[in-house]
């Protein structure tokens, strides 16, 4: 199964760069006995539209044309659904045993994702009620998907 976050904008270089980069790695390490073919990250390029709508879907569409045939989707979402570690963990495991070929984990620019996109998504997950910024979203979702990814491993789980 094939791991993508696909995310609106660019990193620069610097701490959050590198940090996202140390646990992209660190969950592509653990994966691969986890039954992880590839992790990767695409950035896509922020609209210049002069509306927030026009915005949304120019972005959107990047997005939608970065997902592969039969892909699930989650997106991440302050309304989403809010769950532990061991239950992200979880979702992964069913999907993995549900020989899903690709997850891809989408997030958005500050205007959001078109509501085409959101409505076609399996599910939609929030890190709490507080609105993060983009650069943390992708740290804190990168963590998780390491953190999930040793659970799956068989790594203890300090929190079991």
């Amino acid at each position: 199964m094939r791991i993508v976050v696909a995310v609106v904008g660019r990193l620069k270089q610097g701490p959050e760069r590198e940090l996202a980069e140390r646990y992209r790695k660190r969950a592509a390490d653990a994966g691969r006995s986890a039954g992880l073919s590839a992790f990767d990250i695409v950035e896509i390029k922020e609209s210049r539209a002069g509306d927030a709508a026009r915005r949304m879907l120019e972005e959107s569409i990047a997005i939608a044309n970065v997902i592969p045939d039969r892909a699930v989707t989650v997106i991440l979402d302050e309304r989403g659904e809010s769950m532990s570690s061991a239950s992200f963990a979880g979702r992964l495991q069913g999907w993995r045993a549900q020989d899903v070929p690709a997850i891809v984990f989408i997030i958005g620019a500050a205007d959001g994702l078109a509501p085409s996109l959101r409505d076609k998504a399996n599910l939609a997950i929030a890190f709490g009620a507080a609105t993060w910024p983009h650069q943390l979203v992708r740290i804190m979702l990168l963590e998780q998907l390491y953190r999930a990814v040793t659970i799956l491993a068989g790594h203890p789980y300090h929190r079991s």
